[in-house]
């Protein structure tokens, strides 16, 4: 599934190539017939909000929002203008380039009392200016949950994903099985301070890279990472692989039907 940073991305590339003009909303699946209501109107406004993606229009009726969440299969891929291929539920386009999005897990038009009601739900999103993290920070206090499950939740960290758990946790030196409330306030802080710089960096990059310039491949004299994912990573889907720092095999298990993956010396649990 994307994590936040991909859907950040897309909401900003949606207004740099679709600002100002009047574009054209086709289904060409059919499945969304929602499209025809807002063909030749314009884009006000493209927003993220974790892995929620919202595409406000300039359109007089109250139903005036897509509402995207990719899941696990979707895709919103932006090409030259061309007859649309394979099954895309969802077109947006202008003269020259065409927006498709194939196999999202939803794809619906919405007011904005629903926009609100969905994203009041969310938790903090690392990537919005106005994300408040307190809020956050007060249920993770309080909170005899794994830190590895928390961060999972979208409900208090908002478009964190697999990746980002696990690599912030080991940049920071924390068991994914600490509990919230044994959590330093400090730590939070840190944690919350280095998912910020990673995933904005995600943002402006395309992909996920966590190592420090002392662990990168031309720092190590090491293959760079071969993986679909891309990105050069300390634990994430490096299973059995010695650690960069310690040596140490990385350890790997299902927790909470998600792959978890951490270093058991860099991350040990607090005596």
């Amino acid at each position: 599934m994307p994590e936040g940073h991909v859907i950040h991305r897309l909401a900003a590339e949606i207004k740099t190539t679709f600002a100002g003009a009047p574009v054209q909303v086709t289904s060409p699946q059919g499945r969304f017939s929602a499209a025809d209501s807002l063909d030749q109107t314009r884009i006000a406004q493209a927003e993220a909000w974790g892995k929620h993606l919202f595409i406000l229009f300039d359109a007089p009726q109250p139903e005036h929002i897509i509402h995207i969440h990719l899941g696990l299969i979707g895709t919103l891929r932006f090409s030259p203008l061309a007859p649309p291929v394979g099954q895309v539920r969802l077109r947006i386009a202008n003269d020259s380039v065409a927006a498709d999005l194939r196999g999202p897990q939803w794809c619906r038009l919405i007011t904005p009392e629903a926009m609100a009601q969905v994203t009041s739900k969310l938790g903090a999103d690392p990537l919005r200016i106005d994300a408040d993290y307190t809020a956050t920070w007060h249920k993770v206090q309080r909170s005899s949950r794994s830190i590895g499950s928390l961060l999972m939740d979208q409900k208090l960290f908002a478009g964190v994903g697999n990746i980002y758990r696990a690599e912030s946790l080991f940049r920071l030196g924390i068991s994914p099985t600490r509990t919230g409330r044994d959590l330093l306030p400090k730590e939070f802080d840190e944690l919350w301070a280095d998912l910020v710089l990673l995933m904005q960096d995600g943002v402006r990059t395309g992909r996920i890279d966590t190592v420090r310039p002392q662990h990168t491949p031309e720092a190590m004299g090491r293959e760079p990472r071969k993986d679909d994912h891309g990105g050069e990573v300390y634990v994430y889907r490096r299973s059995g692989e010695p650690c960069f720092i310690c040596q140490t095999p990385i350890s790997h298990s299902v927790y909470e039907g998600r792959n978890l993956f951490w270093c058991p010396s860099c991350q040990k649990l607090r005596e």
